[in-house]
């Protein structure tokens, strides 16, 4: 119990460091891109004393030093800061979108992990067959087609001739979740089959390592059944960088999700930080930037917790 404790406080140290870090690269690199969002937003008419008096409004004729950590002090209160566009919240524009990337995302990583397990488990088992070849080479191929091309392929064979489901949007917004979910069936599968070429390379390497373990012989010398020895041994000892792959996976699409929102007009973040950075959108670039890089951090944190699970010779203080 100890151990869990100084484990999980540790890491969570640890995760503040790497927040803190990405906090300053963040605000860094927006502030260092060329244009000035309130040029932007007060069009070409706007005249010097108009763009000053906007600029003092939102904080922006501050030193850049001054500006750090004016945010950072409305990040700790749990404030994100307010759209210099949208005239809102930050936090309530991103839960506005959140929806439909975090569903997107999440069918995505179900589908890429129901595709990449049991592929990559069947090659490794029968390495060198035909079984082998065809799945490594579908794996290949999955990892060298561009998303918005199979996007298009699939909006033209199952939207377009077929018509089984919609070829863009996120349906009305008077519909319930299975409605939305029904939008998302395409792009899922986009992402689910693309992101599979990875884990299905991670498993079989990983199950060919374990295969070729002296426990392995033992097992079988033993006369263990084979179902026994892959469920038991091999696919147990395996797990951890699946589970590795699979958990980056799901953080990366988070913020990954750009090309495939827009391809199916899915109203997300990806959108969302799409049209901040061409309008030099600070607060909404610097907190959606934040937030991902939190979650990216928070799923880390659980894969390292989850090593210690699978296997107990990882020792928790390490």
């Amino acid at each position: 119990m100890l151990d869990r404790i100084k484990f999980l406080f540790a890491r969570s140290l640890g995760a503040c460091v790497v927040l803190l870090i990405v906090a300053v690269l963040v605000f860094a690199l927006v502030h260092m891109a060329s244009g000035d969002p309130i040029a932007v937003l007060l069009g070409d008419q706007a005249t010097a004393s108009d763009i000053a008096q906007v600029r003092t409004m939102y904080g922006l004729d501050q030193p850049l030093l001054t500006q750090f950590f004016l945010w950072i002090q409305q990040v700790l209160h749990g404030n994100l800061g307010t759209s210099i566009f949208l005239q809102k919240p930050v936090a309530e524009v991103l839960l506005e979108r959140a929806e439909p990337t975090v569903l997107l995302a999440t069918f995505s990583v179900a589908i890429a992990t129901l595709i990449g397990v049991p592929c990559g488990a069947l090659a490794a088992v029968w390495r060198g067959s035909r079984t082998d070849q065809v799945v490594s080479a579908v794996a290949m191929l999955a990892a060298s087609v561009p998303s918005f091309w199979m996007g298009l392929i699939l909006i033209r064979i199952f939207a377009v001739q077929m018509g089984w489901f919609p070829a863009s949007g996120y349906g009305p917004p008077e519909a319930n979740l299975a409605g939305h979910v029904y939008h998302l069936v395409l792009p899922s599968i986009v992402l689910g089959v693309l992101n599979s070429a990875l884990i299905i390379r991670f498993t079989r390497a990983s199950m060919l390592d374990t295969l070729g373990e002296d426990y392995v012989r033992t097992a079988r010398a033993k006369g263990l059944s084979e179902t026994t020895i892959m469920v038991k041994h091999v696919m147990k000892n395996a797990l951890i960088p699946i589970v590795t792959v699979i958990g980056l996976t799901a953080a990366l699409m988070i913020g990954g999700t750009v090309v495939t929102e827009t391809v199916f007009n899915l109203p997300g973040v990806g959108g969302l930080v799409v049209r901040a950075v061409l309008r030099r959108d600070y607060p909404v670039i610097q907190g959606t930037l934040l937030v991902v890089a939190f979650i990216y951090v928070l799923i880390n944190f659980f894969i390292d917790f989850l090593y210690t699970v699978i296997d107990p010779r990882i020792r928790l203080h390490k």
